[in-house]
């Protein structure tokens, strides 16, 4: 198959590269490298069915591209330090960027485009689990609206593609996910515990800690999206992609001080505007229409990514 991701040399991207490579897909990348890396997709640019385009989707010529089985929209800035360093970046990617995807994916009248979408457009939900007939509860002039308006609009025009055009174009609601390939400043609550556990320092919770969250391990997340992809009669579904172990911020901060282990000690800072009190997924529909549910272990999944922070960044 011919596969497109944008955003193929962020965290998740990359890894679906992989995914796509280890089936003999020629895979086309392209990425600005805003929040993107380089060292995320070294691996694959002597593979012959890898092709990296270095450019920005809005504005990127896409008319010498081939036609394509899959294209998978993943370009984003998508933690909190990200889309608040790049506002504006965040809200054209989102929206003039997916307008244009899916103009191009229209044109060429074949294949399946899935947007990455997230647990963000569920906002600070009063709703939980979360389940996809949420319709959240989103602050749309707060921090961090510049990415969960941006999701919520580019989830209208994907469907608005498919209710025109009958496109087959599916959606994919990310809840929080970890791994190998993640930034080490990205913000995130894994990455921030695991590099101030590895150097001996405070680890920063925000607010109480008794938010919570629900990790899902990163291949866990790319095979949810391979079968999403690949699977029939699913045009115009929209699926949460997530795991749903619920756990508090301070049970996890507790948990990666054990698997280190270190000598931090942790520093508690007021809670950010906007900040979701309970993320949890229902992801009944994952497992009716894609047979999916995650299998890593939280415990195994950080013992994964701890030793790749150590090999990357130490």
């Amino acid at each position: 198959m011919n596969i497109l991701i944008t955003g193929g040399a962020g965290f998740i991207g990359s890894n679906l590269v992989r995914v796509h490579l280890t089936q003999n897909d020629t895979v086309y990348c392209i990425d600005n490298l805003l929040t993107g890396t380089q060292k995320n997709i070294d691996e694959y640019r002597k593979n012959k069915h890898f092709r990296f385009v270095d450019g920005d989707i809005c504005e990127t010529p896409l008319d010498n591209l081939p036609s394509f089985d899959v294209i998978y929209h993943l370009a984003s800035p998508a933690s909190p330090v990200q889309f608040k360093k790049y506002p504006l970046e965040t809200l054209r990617v989102n929206s003039e960027g997916t307008l244009r995807l899916l103009s191009f994916f229209e044109k060429q009248r074949r294949g399946v485009f899935v947007l990455a979408s997230t647990s963000e457009v569920y906002g600070d939900p009063l709703v939980h689990p979360q389940p996809e007939t949420y319709f959240g509860n989103v602050n749309p002039n707060g921090i961090r609206s510049c990415y969960d308006e941006a999701k919520r609009f580019a989830e209208s025009a994907t469907l608005t593609y498919f209710r025109k055009y009958r496109s087959d174009v599916r959606i994919a609601r990310f809840f929080n996910t970890y791994g190998p390939r993640m930034e080490k400043d990205d913000g995130r609550a894994v990455s921030n515990f695991i590099m101030q556990a590895l150097t001996n320092q405070p680890l920063t919770i925000y607010g109480n800690g008794t938010q919570t969250r629900s990790f899902c391990f990163v291949t866990d997340l790319t095979e949810a999206l391979f079968r999403l992809a690949t699977a029939k009669n699913l045009k115009g579904e929209v699926i949460n992609l997530g795991n749903p172990n619920e756990l508090t911020i301070i049970d996890l901060a507790k948990m990666i001080l054990t698997l280190t282990p270190s000598t931090s000690v942790i520093s508690y800072h007021p809670i950010g505007q906007d900040d979701p009190k309970r993320r949890k997924p229902d992801i009944s529909k994952a497992k009716q229409l894609l047979q999916w549910s995650p299998k890593v272990s939280l415990p195994d999944g950080l013992r994964k990514t701890i030793a790749y922070f150590k090999t990357a960044y130490l």
